[in-house]
């Protein structure tokens, strides 16, 4: 339970659901933790009050996830703050519904300013500051190996542009030793994605295990790949979703 003692971690959109939960499973390991927010002030100080109740250090930083020039800087003082940075989670993302025929393109502009454009702007950051044998983690999505449905065309193409990333930046990485991973989660309890919500009886109808996954579930995930155990997992999909894909 002390794997990560000494560490240092920035987790992006780390304010709620599966980024609260990834930084607080971090510094339950004993990293200190910097994550970032855009609209949640009071939920980033609860998760920060959390980090710290833990006996590790956390940080808090405003950055919107579109905003490039935010994004490096809020990477810049998480690395100021924390004196370091050995792991990275690029957990900042925006969920996406509609069909092709009726997505308006201000959509289009905002998922791929955030999903894409802003997960690759955060990676660049971060590389550039990440220790030797460091470790990079993405947060994806199962719809990138299986569209279930319809409705899910943009996110399924902004979560799968995080596959050809995080295989280029486990070569563009790999001769200092730091490892680059997704983590893709499927159907998974959060405010956005409820377990008992209108949606939640078609998603677990997909599943091979008969319940929506926990954030817990998937911080595990992350936990693993960030851990010594990950050292010699890079450039690869880690899929926690139930049986989604099976």
């Amino acid at each position: 339970m002390t794997e990560l003692t000494g560490k240092l971690a920035l987790v992006t959109g780390g304010s709620r659901g599966i980024g609260a939960a990834t930084a607080i499973a971090l510094a339950d390991r004993g990293a200190d933790v910097a994550l970032t927010y855009n609209s949640s002030p009071d939920e980033a100080a609860a998760v920060v009050k959390q980090i710290e109740a833990l006996g590790r250090r956390g940080f808090a930083l405003e950055a919107d996830a579109a905003d490039a020039a935010a994004v490096t800087a809020a990477v810049t003082r998480a690395v100021d703050v924390l004196g370091g940075l050995d792991i990275f989670v690029n957990n900042a993302g925006v969920g996406a519904m509609g069909l092709i025929t009726d997505v308006a393109l201000e959509d289009l502009d905002r998922v791929l300013a955030v999903n894409v454009r802003g997960v690759y702007v955060a990676a660049q950051a971060a590389a550039a500051r990440l220790s030797d044998g460091g470790r990079m983690i993405h947060l994806g999505s199962c719809i990138a190996e299986r569209n279930a449905g319809p409705g899910m065309t943009l996110y399924a193409m902004s979560k799968s542009a995080l596959v050809g990333l995080n295989k280029g930046l486990a070569r563009d990485l790999g001769s200092r030793r730091i490892t680059s991973n997704v983590v893709q989660p499927g159907p998974t309890d959060t405010s956005m994605n409820p377990a008992d919500g209108p949606m939640a009886a078609a998603q677990r109808a997909f599943l091979a295990l008969d319940r929506f996954g926990t954030v817990d579930d998937v911080a595990a995930a992350v936990v693993y790949l960030a851990g010594p155990g990950g050292s010699y997992v890079t450039g690869t999909e880690l899929t926690v979703d139930g049986g989604h894909a099976a």
